[in-house]
């Protein structure tokens, strides 16, 4: 059984107070006529650690609550992409060390990168698939501290997303207590992209 306790839609002007902003971007807004919360992140914002490139980067923007226990955490994402690993999408964080974040990550030469990083002990992961679209559904699962992520294809209005497993991940620092769950968007490499959320919706409780 679940129960929905957050279900924002950006349909009015101000987001839910509980909501708020873990380095703010300097551009977003809310744009109520078409329900979106619309995000142009910085230049040179990132999350990673260590891991191949070497560098430590934990200043995304990131819109998040606090949420204890079992959750469910959704999201759908459009992009408009401007520069090479230019991503956004749902993030659960515990620490600088160790969190998980997904999303469709921009690629100049190739296909975009459908993935999921998970950060342990202060080194990050990272699993991707070529994904092809500006638009897509993510969820995330935590059932005591193991994770499932999941993507779907944008649907007709009124039909049942399909959920497609991508990672199943185990964060190590989580003791079942608090974390932190929302979305967020980065531009690691130069400005000009531009992500649009339609929602954030977290249950709270576990799947059958």
């Amino acid at each position: 059984m679940t129960e929905l306790i957050l279900n924002e839609t950006f349909d009015q002007p101000v987001f839910d107070s509980r909501l708020q902003w873990f380095h703010p971007p300097q551009k977003w807004s809310i744009q109520t006529e078409a329900s979106a919360l619309v995000v142009e992140p910085e230049a040179g914002t990132d999350y990673w650690q260590k891991t191949h490139y070497g560098f430590e980067a934990d200043n995304g923007h990131f819109l998040f609550t606090e949420v204890t226990g079992n959750l469910i955490l959704t999201t759908c994402v459009r992009f408009r992409p401007a520069h090479q690993y230019d991503q956004a999408g749902l993030m659960v964080r515990i620490s600088p060390r160790c969190w998980l974040k997904t999303s469709v990550e921009y690629e100049p030469d190739g296909p975009a990168r459908l993935g999921a990083v998970v950060t342990n002990f202060g080194y990050s992961d990272w699993s991707t698939q070529n994904f092809g679209g500006n638009e897509v559904w993510l969820r995330i699962r935590r059932e005591s501290s193991d994770y499932t992520v999941e993507y779907a294809e944008v649907i007709p209005l009124g039909s049942e997303p399909r959920w497609i497993q991508i990672r199943l991940a185990h964060l190590h620092d989580d003791s079942g207590g608090v974390v932190q769950a929302g979305l967020y968007a980065c531009s690691p490499v130069g400005a000009g992209y531009v992500a649009e959320f339609d929602c954030i919706q977290i249950e709270k409780g576990r799947l059958e």
